[in-house]
């Protein structure tokens, strides 16, 4: 992984200094844990329709730089930090950038519209694992410290708020022998058109977001994805525990009639029963005379043993039918979470299949903000989640954004992508896994769900497109729901009520406050 230098850093702010300073902060974007988009307004006419400055305090990748590339929105709570930021920042003037000491620090000054009254500060200190966001006010008081620093005994820490930044210790090394960042990072080759901006205004900027930013984004996601692997891991290895030991319970309870002849045996043999006896042999009158040796508790009658061999009877028989119930329900948690540790080994997002482990009850939230966090996020997945008639797995986009979320972002190249193809409506996946063929059943509801989902939901035969997932595209500029289809064939359906009515039925996303209910959002979904 490279590392900014403090002469890269240099380069990088007089690349921004002319395409930023005096702009208005139209938003803070947070983008938890480490970083934020500063969001301006356009300085000139036929300028882009904002500038966004991002500034990363991530360990992994701690940088400055122009935002050019996509950056998804952070849905959820988010900390005091960001927060106490936009509250500071929007509406003001970006004034100046700067690089105290010339070290690897940058500072962002606003104003107000006269230019008269100081406005806070925003400070990145891209000191390696050290790197941290501090908010000033206009005295250069600390008024916030997204990273705060770690409490060590007999130590006072350097950033306190209400008191005076200081930058941190060391001093920037000689920029007389570092190489420039044109040469230290070369110019991006970039395979996938759609992820090239279609305009670089800073291409030293681009330079850093890709390389730096796309090292530290791979990183986290890498991290992330080995912290869900295990909890879900833990999470398998118990639900199969459980499952062996039902599967004990269920042998116990074959052996009930066994139990029973026992407890007969014994109530016609109550004349040589006493107290004291551990066991005692009989003629077993269900195996052609045979003798059978009970095993009796020597604490208890004969009243008491006999009556002790009757109620483990009646408490196998009645467990029996609980057993296969509970047995049920642990196979199909096994075969949920094996499902999407299936899935995140194949790349989908660590976040994606969090909230669907969150939602399904399969994990529970980490620590307190990321509980917010994550049952915000699990309350309001982009999907409905249906079950077709031979299992399958059917995912509804609740809205154009979410169509594109759902299409774009979770579904996998082998899922079957279905959507009406006369009429806007939201976009359904089936999930099919990998090198199997989707059973017929199952496409012919997804084919139902695009039909109900959308404006034909009246009609009596309903043309639906069916395409693989990887045959799906989304072109440059089009509309939030608009995609291209690179294939697939169109079915005609016959809408059948009662198919209708079943899956319905088994609907697990709940209601959309967003959008009408049963139906999709604006947009053409297509």
């Amino acid at each position: 992984m490279h590392a900014l230098r403090a002469s890269h850093l240099g380069e990088l702010l007089a690349e921004l200094r002319p395409l930023c300073e005096g702009a208005r902060v139209r938003e803070i974007q947070p983008l938890p844990p480490r970083d934020l988009l500063v969001v301006l307004e356009p300085l000139e006419e036929g300028g882009p329709a904002v500038r966004r400055i991002r500034l990363s305090a991530d360990p992994e990748g701690p940088r400055v730089h122009l935002q050019q590339g996509r950056a998804f929105k952070h849905r959820g709570s988010v900390g005091s930090f960001f927060d106490r930021a936009a509250a500071l920042l929007v509406g003001s003037t970006l004034a100046a950038i700067e690089q105290p000491r010339g070290d690897r620090i940058a500072l962002l000054r606003f104003r107000d519209a006269t230019g008269e009254v100081p406005r806070p500060a925003l400070v990145a200190e891209l000191t390696g694992r050290h790197a941290n966001l501090v908010l000033l006010d206009g005295r250069e008081l600390v008024q916030a410290i997204l990273v705060p620093p770690p409490s060590k005994a007999g130590a006072t820490p350097r950033l306190i708020v209400g008191q005076p930044w200081t930058p941190p210790p060391g001093k920037p090394g000689t920029a007389a022998d570092d190489e420039p960042l044109a040469i230290a990072l070369p110019e991006p080759e970039v395979d996938d058109e759609d992820a090239r901006p279609r305009r670089i205004d800073g291409p030293l900027s681009w330079r850093v977001e890709w390389h730096i930013g796309g090292a530290a984004d791979g990183a986290r996601t890498a991290r992330e994805s080995k912290g869900v692997r295990q909890r879900l891991e833990r999470k398998l290895s118990r639900a199969r525990s459980l499952a062996d030991g039902l599967e004990r319970r269920r042998e116990a309870a074959a052996g009930a009639e066994r139990v029973l002849q026992d407890a007969e045996l014994l109530k016609a043999a109550m004349g040589q029963l006493h107290r004291g006896l551990e066991s005692i042999e009989l003629q077993d009158w269900y195996d052609d005379g045979a003798t059978r040796v009970i095993a009796l508790d020597p604490k208890l009658s004969p009243q008491a043993n006999v009556q002790r061999q009757f109620d483990r009877y009646h408490k196998l028989e009645r467990s029996a039918g609980e057993i296969e119930r509970e047995a049920g329900l642990a196979a199909k948690r096994i075969a949920a979470i094996e499902g999407l540790l299936e899935d995140l080994a194949e790349g989908a997002a660590p976040e994606e299949i969090e909230q669907r482990a969150v939602a399904a009850k399969f994990l529970e939230p980490l620590g307190q903000d990321r509980a917010k966090r994550v049952q915000v996020q699990a309350a309001r997945l982009p999907y409905r989640t249906f079950t077709g008639r031979a299992g399958g797995e059917i995912l509804v986009g609740r809205n154009a954004r979410d169509n594109d979320q759902l299409s774009l972002r979770i579904a996998r190249g082998n899922d079957l992508w279905l959507h009406t193809a006369d009429s806007p409506g939201s976009h359904v996946i089936l999930r099919v896994a990998k090198d199997r063929e989707p059973n017929q059943e199952d496409v012919l509801d997804a084919a139902h769900l695009a039909a109900h989902f959308s404006p034909l939901r009246d009609a009596g035969r309903v043309a639906v497109h069916l395409a693989l997932r990887k045959q799906i595209r989304k072109p440059k500029g089009a509309p939030p729901g608009m995609v291209q289809v690179g294939g697939g064939k169109i079915r005609q359906i016959r809408i059948e009520p009662d198919r209708l009515e079943r899956l319905l039925s088994t609907d697990r996303g709940g209601d959309d406050p967003g959008a009408p209910a049963g139906g999709p959002g604006p947009g053409s979904g297509r």
